[in-house]
């Protein structure tokens, strides 16, 4: 791993992408943000997590982060070991999932071809930190997360985007409590 990509200061904010294997868009469904809406709000409460920013897109994660507590690469490490399991369980059990196989099958692929894993892979290894040093990087990587759903087609406004952030920063609760960069 390049040491471009690490987090050396955990005092400072970070801003985090991590993808799912071979970009699948398993968040289509809203059961599976759910899930990993869920999950971050633990991490808050039990792992000392601050959210600045999120976005969840249909193949991968936008954070804006620091602690109060655990280290933040051990934090998102444990995030997605165990949100991996939860969404793999998940897309097994959904009656209504109709790329079940299709999307198993392509994890257990990716699992089987990196040591890392036990013949299952969901999400992608690397989670690429960047450090936010100064004002106009953290409102660059604010914009770009808060408009990716924009960009995306997704919605005409980043406030309308449920699944983010933006609706916060716009004076409307959104589904994470986060602190408010100001």
């Amino acid at each position: 791993m390049s040491s471009k990509y690490k987090i050396r200061d955990q005092t400072k904010l970070y801003f985090i992408s991590f993808s799912v294997v071979h970009w699948l868009d398993v968040f289509i469904r809203n059961e599976y943000k759910d899930i990993l809406v869920d999950n971050l709000k633990y991490c808050q409460r039990q792992k000392g997590l601050e959210i600045y920013a999120w976005c969840i897109m249909t193949s991968h994660v936008h954070l804006i982060i620091g602690s109060n507590g655990e280290k933040m690469e051990d934090i998102i490490r444990d995030f997605k070991s165990f949100t991996s399991k939860c969404l793999r369980k998940s897309i097994a059990e959904n009656p209504v999932e109709s790329r079940k196989e299709w999307l198993l099958w392509m994890m257990k692929r990716a699992g089987s071809k990196n040591s890392n894993n036990e013949n299952f892979q969901f999400w992608q290894q690397n989670n690429h930190p960047i450090e936010l040093w100064d004002n106009y990087m953290i409102e660059q990587k604010l914009d770009y997360l808060h408009n990716n759903p924009v960009v995306s087609g997704i919605v005409d406004e980043p406030m309308h985007y449920l699944y983010s952030s933006a609706r916060d920063y716009s004076g409307f609760k959104g589904l994470i409590d986060i602190k408010l960069i100001t």
